[in-house]
């Protein structure tokens, strides 16, 4: 992802693009999150490189935006589609001015809100899940006695 040449003679484009308080050097795709990937998003298989390719497009079109203001770990990338991810420090010889180099590891893809309409509202959604995953593990531990 870094260091990528432009069609400029003698220029590069910046190694990093700032999302938020974050500059990302690098992006890291899960397992977990390529098969959401291909399950929830676009079907069929596609390896790490090009999702991780397609994410680096989206953050350099500036189409990537947190989902909350406050919480930096749900993003909306074409108002649409909905990921989650964490943020770690790169480390090594890399001298940026205002703050050090993060790479952005994809945990998850949520899925579409055009198609799953519960992604609108992920705070409701998530207590929902909570309520009823404990509702059947009380009423699983009901049959075990």
């Amino acid at each position: 992802m870094r260091d990528k040449a432009t069609e400029r003679w003698s220029t590069y484009e910046p190694f990093f693009i700032a999302l938020g308080d974050k500059k990302v050097a690098d992006i890291v795709i899960t397992n977990h999150a390529k098969s959401r990937y291909g399950d929830r998003i676009e079907s069929g298989q596609k390896d790490a490189e090009e999702i991780a390719s397609w994410l680096w497009e989206c953050l350099q079109a500036k189409r990537i935006v947190s989902y909350y203001r406050k919480e930096e770990d749900v993003y909306l990338i074409d108002d649409d589609i909905v990921m989650v991810a964490e943020f770690g420090e790169l480390t090594g010889p890399y001298p940026v001015e205002g703050g050090p180099l993060h790479k952005m590891i994809v945990v998850t893809f949520l899925g579409k809100m055009s198609e799953t309409i519960e992604l609108r509202d992920l705070k409701s959604y998530y207590s929902w899940l909570r309520h009823s995953r404990r509702m059947t593990l009380m009423k699983n531990g009901r049959k075990k006695k």
